[in-house]
């Protein structure tokens, strides 16, 4: 069904949000949370699905050491308590291109969405790679600009948002 629409949130979780996250994750959580609970509940009252993903790494020692975040079993990976959930849709994955998870990959094929739409975090991480394996699958992809945070400087930024752009996906 080509005219079948999906909003993909992506890693809102309390790791990057709460305010006992890292200091490297310095994203505006009341302005991001707002932009996506907005367009979640816009999916919500059109009737179209919303699809919640996780970035969850194995509860190893060395990703307690090394990485520090988004680690199974922790409440810090658990999505951000403000986040609207309004679907049972939920994957997980460990790698920053939500298709490389099989679940979820299986998922969308069986949903075989024609548009895809994409917010949450982190427009040079996850959200940027997620949307580019989108589009390489020949989905219409659109990012929600308001919706989806970086941490990155506007270097690194414009150069993720040429990127998609080349690829087919849109900000809108």
């Amino acid at each position: 069904m080509a005219d079948k629409k999906t909003l993909i949130v992506i890693d809102m979780q309390n790791d990057f949000l709460w305010e006992k996250r890292k200091t490297m994750f310095d994203y505006d959580t009341d302005r991001l949370t707002a932009a996506v609970n907005d367009r979640i509940h816009q999916f919500e009252q059109a009737g179209d699905d919303v699809i919640y993903i996780a970035h969850i790494l194995p509860n190893l020692p060395t990703n307690r050491l090394f990485i520090g975040f988004s680690i199974r079993g922790t409440q810090g990976a658990e999505l951000y308590g403000g986040v609207d959930i309004v679907s049972k849709l939920y994957f997980e994955k460990n790698l920053s291109n939500s298709f490389t998870a099989k679940k979820f990959r299986e998922h969308m094929a069986r949903q075989d969405y024609g548009e895809i739409y994409i917010c949450g975090l982190d427009l040079c991480g996850c959200v940027g790679k997620t949307a580019l394996g989108a589009a390489k699958l020949c989905r219409k992809v659109f990012l929600f600009e308001d919706a989806v945070g970086c941490r990155f400087d506007e270097s690194r930024k414009q150069k993720m948002k040429k990127r998609l752009a080349a690829a087919g996906a849109s900000f809108i």
